[in-house]
């Protein structure tokens, strides 16, 4: 797999049949080794390990409702109280980050209504602080730590 812009980790990879898996530390089972999922388990480890959020503070691809349509997530992340905190979407790093990439969170979070949101296809990574008084983005320097939540 391609080399990311995060810190290297001892991922537990695996051949099953005509497939590659990596093991999910927040669904606690082996996933296919997409290029997408190779960015989304380089981020819980960057969360966890980097930014001291806890693994049971973390959510994978679960499904939600956006205006009666069911969608999924890539991630999502709780505070300290159990609220939503951070949406995390993540992309393969072929797919640049563009409008439609934020707006697809910014979907997520209609239902979500979370402070953060993080966009990332491993070599790029952008997060921003939902202000609802504004109606606006403010986007930050990094990504928010377990502190920030």
């Amino acid at each position: 797999m391609q080399k990311l812009n995060f810190p290297s980790y001892p991922f537990r990879l695996r051949s099953s049949g005509h497939r590659s898996e990596i093991f999910d530390p927040v669904r606690k089972r082996f996933v296919a080794l997409t290029p997408e999922e190779w960015v989304r388990q380089h981020l819980i480890a960057f969360l966890h390990t980097e930014k001291k959020i806890s693994l049971q503070l973390m959510a994978c691809e679960k499904g939600l409702l956006v205006n009666r349509i069911p969608r999924r997530f890539d991630l999502l992340v709780f505070n300290a109280s159990g609220k939503p905190s951070v949406i995390a979407e993540c992309k393969a790093p072929s797919v640049p980050l563009n409008d439609s990439v934020f707006y697809q969170a910014l979907q997520y979070n209609l239902a979500l209504k979370v402070d953060y949101l993080l966009v990332t296809n491993g070599l790029q990574h952008f997060a921003a602080k939902v202000d609802y008084e504004t109606g606006t983005m403010n986007f930050l320097e990094s990504i928010p730590d377990a502190g920030m939540l």
